[in-house]
């Protein structure tokens, strides 16, 4: 059963979306329960790689509207993923060098969503998002991008290092968004592109940004240092489409 189209729950339900391998976001389980039929569900979330919060009853019965969720709801995605594939293929066939942006760890689902309006808005190919750790495509995301997953695939990927190093094998040049970079308008941004947006505490992860080809910044003037995430995004992105014309 569902709460919503988006939220799945009651034990057997999200056991059964868990085997079939379901594009499942996040699980939430009835505090002190990591043994029996709901210690049984968590082992397999987990296998899989997907986040687990324990949390009171009282949260479970917020998130499913108080419908009977037997200790357990999930978060599944309200929008299917693309592969990676599938987005440099996209830039293929429009015959463009590919625009990619890559998110680490953005976690609030609203700006996930801004995020993909604004790569459709300045050209990118697509978005590629963790697994773990981060925003999926729920129902908030999926709103808050106006309808631009419609038109902008995401990929989701168990590894950002990995998949980094297997775009800069095709030929993709990559831009660490970061405060100690260079002026991203003084900065070449033509040919292949993969623009990498940290996370909206802590920025890119030190691993990430080790394996990025340059660094870059957008100079600010005011008494505040830092800009919302997406903010930032659109403007980074906004950039790099007026450099590639």
């Amino acid at each position: 059963m569902r709460a919503s189209s988006s939220i799945i729950y009651g034990r057997n339900p999200v056991r059964e979306a868990l085997s079939a391998g379901a594009s499942i976001d996040r699980l939430f389980v009835l505090d002190k329960n990591e043994e029996g039929p709901l210690g049984r569900i968590v082992s397999l979330a987990r296998k899989k790689g997907i986040r687990v919060d324990f949390v009171s009853r009282e949260r479970l019965d917020e998130i499913t509207q108080n419908a009977a969720h037997q200790g357990v709801c999930a978060y599944a995605a309200a929008y299917s993923y693309s592969s990676v594939d599938d987005i440099l293929k996209r830039a293929e066939e429009k015959n463009e060098a590919p625009f990619v942006i890559m998110l680490d760890g953005i976690v609030d689902p609203h700006n996930l969503g801004a995020i993909i309006r604004s790569a459709n808005c300045f050209g990118a190919h697509g978005v590629i998002i963790p697994k773990d750790n981060a925003a999926g495509l729920t129902e908030s995301a999926v709103k808050a991008s106006a309808g631009a997953v419609s038109y902008t695939p995401v990929a989701r990927v168990v590894n950002l290092s990995r998949t980094l190093e297997e775009l800069k094998e095709k030929g993709l040049w990559s831009y660490c968004a970061d405060m100690c970079g260079e002026d991203i308008g003084k900065t070449d941004l033509s040919g292949p592109v993969c623009l990498v947006i940290g996370n909206e505490g802590k920025g890119v992860s030190a691993l990430l940004k080790k394996k990025c080809d340059f660094t870059v910044k957008i100079p600010l003037c005011g008494n505040i240092d830092s800009l919302n995430a997406s903010v930032a995004a659109g403007i980074f992105m906004y950039e790099i489409s007026k450099k590639r014309g």
